[in-house]
């Protein structure tokens, strides 16, 4: 039985914050694979200009490119909006009934995660796996979440999308150089600098 992590976000852009993430969600030796879930509609980020689809996918598919056992799904975009994590989760245990799959976030995810749509059933249907910050003590996180998650070492990288879209992304380092030079070549994030 095929062991399946999920890792999504709208990655606007991918940065190596991101890929570090998902070294040490494949480092833990939990899972077999990781699926990097691009989702187009985030319910919580409704109020934020997005880049278009497209144009995140193939950065996603441009920073991921050299592993195996990652593989960038678009599956999000043929499902109903928002893209609710359940919805996705339900989704591929019915595609995939033979593999089991495991919700990939980071910490800040897991903190947050009794304000996603239906918590309590996405904990039902998979394990969490969570890369861990040094000296974080998960008090404020609900037991029953607690019970279901895996914690996996993490040294985490100080970046955000949110950062890098604000600043000329010519002089970050915190994005992989083939994805800085695609948005320089499409011109993104222009209107932002």
């Amino acid at each position: 039985m095929k062991r399946i992590g999920l890792f999504g976000g709208s990655f606007d852009p991918v940065h190596n914050g991101h890929i570090e993430a998902v070294n040490s969600f494949l480092h833990s030796r939990v899972i077999d694979e990781i699926w990097i879930l691009l989702t187009p509609d985030p319910p919580h980020k409704t109020d934020q200009q997005k880049t278009e689809f497209e144009h995140r996918y193939n950065m996603l598919k441009l920073a991921f490119q050299e592993s195996d056992q990652i593989k960038v799904s678009d599956v999000e975009n043929d499902l109903p909006k928002p893209s609710y994590t359940l919805q996705t989760i339900l989704h591929l245990k019915k595609t995939y009934p033979e593999w089991t799959f495991f919700l990939c976030i980071g910490e800040d995810s897991l903190e947050s995660l009794h304000n996603w749509y239906k918590y309590d059933e996405i904990v039902e249907e998979c394990t969490l796996m969570v890369v861990d910050r040094p000296g974080s003590d998960h008090s404020g996180v609900d037991s029953e979440i607690l019970e279901k998650t895996i914690f996996v070492d993490h040294q985490p990288m100080d970046v955000s999308s949110t950062e890098i879209r604000k600043l000329s992304v010519s002089s970050i380092d915190d994005v992989p150089e083939n994805v800085q030079t695609y948005i320089q070549k499409n011109n993104l994030y222009s209107e932002l600098t």
